[in-house]
């Protein structure tokens, strides 16, 4: 845009101040493209600020867990995947792994990282698996047993036997299932530097996984029983033969601090699997509560004096 001083040096003559100079109407044509753009997207609600607002409500939306009349896992159950919390008392492991901040059940969730929250379709590429604290059921860390080999939906799902974990990780329409391959030196874990888990949208091989059982001597007799729900029992990627693991190591994701999900072997000195390896699939709580099978109250344990045994004899001794 010409300046004052250049029209004056040029021509010698002064425009007056309400004449319009430079290129004024390609900037107000300009100016009328950006706002009729923004009022298009708006109106279709593609504005960068209502997909994260869209995508931050179907994340966290709660979704409604599968119930077990059996106490078994089925094809077709929707469930969570948990890692307990085995340190008890704060004598095992190293004083990193006993810090509060690393203690706790988590859950296995979908990472979404910032640049896939921007996007149409987030799960158009492989993405990440994080874990959380959040034991509650909701579209981030709601998992689908889908059968590998045309087992029907209600069928138990048994030890030995390769299956499915489809989420849709409260993103999309569809279901992406949980993957894994050997590492590379391009292809690995972010902090561990071990193997990778993530999510791809394609059914394959590297997304086949079997069910152990926890006990490494029962392992042979256990093959082809129903997989209990609630138990801790061992999950391996049947192309690598590496167990899904949490080692309990920090990552940073689009939701803040969060555990790293890897598939490796931990085994102690007996060559029997760590905490780490240990899962538990959650169900929900078929009685009157809401919840999950974690939130149902647990029954006396047998020799256990009950509250109301211990009422009566408080109230017979005040009578002597």
């Amino acid at each position: 845009m010409a300046t004052r001083d250049a029209i004056r040096a040029g021509h010698g003559l002064l425009p007056a101040h309400g004449v319009r100079i430079g290129n004024w109407l390609e900037d107000e044509y300009a100016h009328q493209d950006l706002l009729n753009d923004f009022i298009r997207k708006k109106e279709q609600g593609q504005l960068l600020v209502q997909r994260l607002a869209r995508l931050q409500e179907n994340i966290f939306k709660r979704v409604e867990l599968s119930i077990s009349s059996d106490g078994f896992v089925h094809f077709g159950d929707t469930v969570l995947l948990m890692n307990p919390d085995n340190k008890s008392s704060g004598l095992e492991g190293t004083s990193e792994e006993q810090e509060p901040e690393m203690r706790g059940d988590v859950t296995l969730a979908v990472d979404m990282e910032e640049v896939s929250c921007t996007r149409m379709n987030p799960c158009s590429s492989q993405v990440d698996l994080v874990h959380v604290r959040r034991v509650d059921p909701i579209g981030r860390n709601a998992f689908c047993i889908v059968s590998a080999d045309g087992s029907a939906e209600g069928e138990p799902l048994r030890y030995g036997q390769s299956f499915l974990l489809g989420t849709k990780g409260g993103v999309s329409d569809k279901l992406f299932y949980l993957a894994s391959d050997h590492k590379t030196f391009q292809n690995f874990a972010k902090k561990s530097r071990l193997q990778k888990v993530f999510l791809t949208a394609e059914v394959s091989y590297l997304a086949l996984w079997q069910a152990k059982s926890l006990d490494p001597q029962l392992r042979l007799e256990h093959e082809g029983f129903p997989v209990p729900a609630d138990t801790k029992i061992i999950i391996t990627h049947c192309y690598t033969n590496r167990n899904l693991a949490v080692p309990r190591t920090f990552c940073v994701s689009y939701f803040g601090r969060e555990f790293e999900v890897i598939c490796h072997n931990y085994l102690d000195s007996h060559r029997v699997e760590e905490d780490k390896n240990h899962w538990v699939i959650i169900t929900a709580n078929p009685g009157p509560e809401d919840g999950t099978m974690l939130e149902r109250p647990k029954a006396f344990p047998e020799g256990t004096t009950l509250p109301s045994e211990i009422f009566l004899r408080l109230s017979s001794n005040s009578w002597i």
